[in-house]
């Protein structure tokens, strides 16, 4: 599949734009589903214009394949917000796998997919926030709650990490690239309903 950088080169520190979804723009964008159907649209009833995307007992969520140079722009920026969160899930368990919000960035594998990574930022129901565990259904998978709990609910938070340092964290290596970044909100294992908001997602040089 075809990768694709943007970056805007006459900025003093770079930037590659990955979701522009404040102008209602989901160019590059795809839908991949695991069980049922995430609405996602966009609307501005958060009190500005973002991608709302509405679970009820679903799990799908949205992906885009875009390869992103570390060495020039570690840092991830994005904004989301939740409105409520889910009750009396075990996260850490495959009955409680489902987040109001969540953000993926994916290392791939290639032709070995087995080998294929994410690294996944959670609003967490439950778990605290700054823990780090592997997800329930695959060690090639380890989630940090960056969010937790109704504490924040209704509130636009904006979040910023160094991939590149979280990364060697939780799997304990050193990487250069990522190759894709995805979202979703999902409430399959539970089947309860979750809603949430999702602003511009972009790499940064710092």
């Amino acid at each position: 599949m075809l990768l694709t950088v943007a970056t805007l080169t006459d900025a003093a520190d770079e930037t590659v734009m990955i979701g522009r979804f404040s102008t209602g723009d989901r160019t590059h964008w795809q839908d991949k589903a695991f069980q049922g159907e995430t609405r996602y649209h966009f609307d501005n009833r958060s009190g500005r214009p973002a991608l709302f995307a509405d679970s009820q007992g679903a799990a799908s969520g949205l992906y885009r394949e875009i390869k992103i140079d570390l060495d020039r722009t570690p840092w991830l920026n994005w904004s989301w917000r939740v409105d409520r969160v889910l009750h009396h899930v075990d996260e850490r368990a495959k009955s409680g796998d489902d987040y109001p919000a969540r953000v993926y960035v994916v290392v791939s594998g290639g032709a070995a997919f087995w080998k294929t990574r994410s690294l996944v930022y959670v609003w967490a129901s439950n778990q605290p926030i700054g823990a780090t565990w592997p997800n329930a259904y695959t060690a090639n998978a380890q989630v940090m709650a960056l969010q937790s709990g109704a504490q924040n609910a209704g509130r636009w938070i904006r979040e910023k990490r160094n991939i590149r340092a979280d990364f060697q964290q939780l799997f304990g290596e050193k990487i250069d690239f990522i190759d894709a970044v995805a979202l979703m909100t999902d409430t399959d294992n539970s089947g309860q309903s979750a809603s949430a908001w999702y602003g511009d997602i972009y790499f940064t040089a710092r």
